[in-house]
């Protein structure tokens, strides 16, 4: 869609891409601390989300760009509403970046440590946290760090070779052919 400074709430949202995670983890704890979310999922999941989105928006728009105007201008000749035009038409078509983008953030918050280790409490921590844990409190117990770390390793890689052909054309969207 086009609207008045469309260009430059891209650029705003852009640049926070360059915000390192560290920057705001003291504000988003005090934050979350006052909403009465500190050390539960929902904040976790609302920190990732937040902290996920720049990256979604410029994905998704610089693949959205690639769709052809002339296919949506028939279809809105074919009198098909913005919302429509976006469910019937778009939304096929992006299977492969949502893909990408799906194993992208996948990724990174199965992978993140630190902030699971500020934002959860012991009932709700992820993997890598209680594997760390595990690490200091029983370090000669391989037994238990071995299937720990073996799961840490192998579900990145089930989802990634699942989802690999989407992935792979997802990311070439945007290049040049």
């Amino acid at each position: 869609m086009e609207f008045p400074g469309r260009d430059w709430w891209f650029l705003a949202v852009v640049g926070l891409l360059v915000v390192p995670v560290q920057v705001a983890l003291i504000p988003i704890a005090e934050l979350f601390g006052k909403l009465g979310i500190f050390g539960s999922l929902t904040g976790v999941i609302l920190f990732h989300v937040g902290f996920g989105l720049p990256f979604a928006v410029f994905l998704l728009r610089n693949f959205f760009a690639e769709i052809p105007r002339e296919l949506l201008e028939a279809a809105r000749l074919d009198g098909a509403g913005e919302l429509r035009l976006f469910v019937r038409v778009v939304m096929p078509l992006a299977g492969p970046a949502i893909a990408a983008l799906g194993i992208f953030q996948f990724l990174w918050v199965w992978n993140d440590m630190l902030v699971a280790l500020i934002f959860t409490d012991s009932g709700s921590q992820p993997i890598t946290v209680a594997l760390q844990t595990q690490v200091r409190q029983f370090g000669n117990n391989i037994d238990v760090l071995a299937p720990g770390a073996f799961i840490s390793m192998v579900v990145p890689l089930v989802v990634f070779f699942a989802f690999q052909r989407q992935f792979v054309s997802g990311v070439m969207a945007g290049a040049v052919k």
